[in-house]
């Protein structure tokens, strides 16, 4: 089991540059991916992404880059000659037709080009795709194995705590079973009572046993205490399953709810209504933990 809470780090490096990579994601209802990364990473999204997908599958997944280039060769100078040419060409001609033959400084104008990006520009220099490529690869799959490894660790808290969480309500369910076995028969004992007390020994059995069996039935909740077992067993098998089961979970859950919810609207006994919302709180507290699981 794991959890979508995580965090991952890797750093790598060669001849040219090192990366960083820091990855962290949270619970989602989905897959949602964010890359932050320098534009020289670009060329390679598409593959880091298909890469993120067979690991993960559910969570909002953030990954910040940081590219260090390792010495000044990195770097170059690109100089657009052909918009100074034509700055010196019409700088050129103006100064004739305004002030006759005159001649440009030359350094003057190099002096005032050289902090203008538009004429002259330092650009990070381009490497061998495969070199910059090789080290996004092994960067960010040391990345991914040390957030599945915080995942995994946060998932196994979070089993154990639903295993708690599901032996506690297995323990209401069958208190909830006892005591329905008991108050029906006391609920029979007392109808039968209260009918001798009113037509004496007057009393149609048959009569008295179908008016008993519909009462019985109209706040029967056996049924639902049978759905609510079966549920439990499920619980049981999921929690030890290593694949994503968050999203099955989640709908157990809901069914869950929706048979506590029933037993509650069938039942009349208080001691059955608080049950019904101690079951209700367990259930709950389940909830919050299943929406972290992948």
């Amino acid at each position: 089991m794991k959890s979508m809470t995580g965090f991952g780090k890797s750093i790598k490096e060669n001849e040219a540059y090192q990366l960083d990579i820091e990855i962290k994601s949270v619970n989602h209802r989905y897959l949602d991916l964010q890359l932050r990364m320098p534009r020289e990473l670009n060329v390679f999204e598409s593959a880091m992404r298909q890469t993120l997908k067979e690991s993960l599958q559910r969570g909002r997944v953030e990954l910040f880059f940081k590219l260090t280039p390792k010495n000044s060769g990195t770097k170059e100078v690109v100089i657009r000659w052909d918009l100074i040419d034509q700055l010196i060409q019409k700088l050129q001609l103006g100064l004739n037709e305004r002030y006759g033959q005159t001649q440009i400084s030359v350094d003057g104008l190099i002096q005032q080009l050289i902090t203008n990006e538009e004429y002259i520009e330092v650009l990070e220099a381009t490497t061998e795709d495969t070199l910059l490529e090789e080290l996004v690869h092994e960067t960010l799959a040391n990345a991914i194995q040390s957030i599945e490894k915080s995942r995994i660790q946060e998932g196994a808290m979070i089993q154990k705590v639903l295993e708690k969480y599901r032996h506690d309500f297995l323990a209401l369910v069958e208190e909830l079973n006892q005591f329905v076995t008991v108050y029906e028969a006391d609920y029979r004992e007392r109808f039968e009572n209260k009918l001798n007390d009113y037509l004496g020994e007057t009393v149609d059995e048959s009569r008295l046993l179908t008016e008993m069996a519909l009462l019985l039935e109209r706040g029967d909740i056996h049924e639902e205490l049978d759905r609510l077992t079966i549920h439990l067993e499920k619980l049981g098998e999921l929690l030890t399953q290593s694949e994503p089961v968050g999203r099955e979970l989640d709908f157990l859950i809901q069914e869950m709810n929706r048979e506590v919810n029933t037993i509650g609207s069938k039942s009349s006994p208080i001691a059955i209504k608080n049950l019904v919302v101690q079951m209700k709180t367990v259930l709950e507290k389940i909830r919050e933990q299943v929406q972290n699981i992948e």
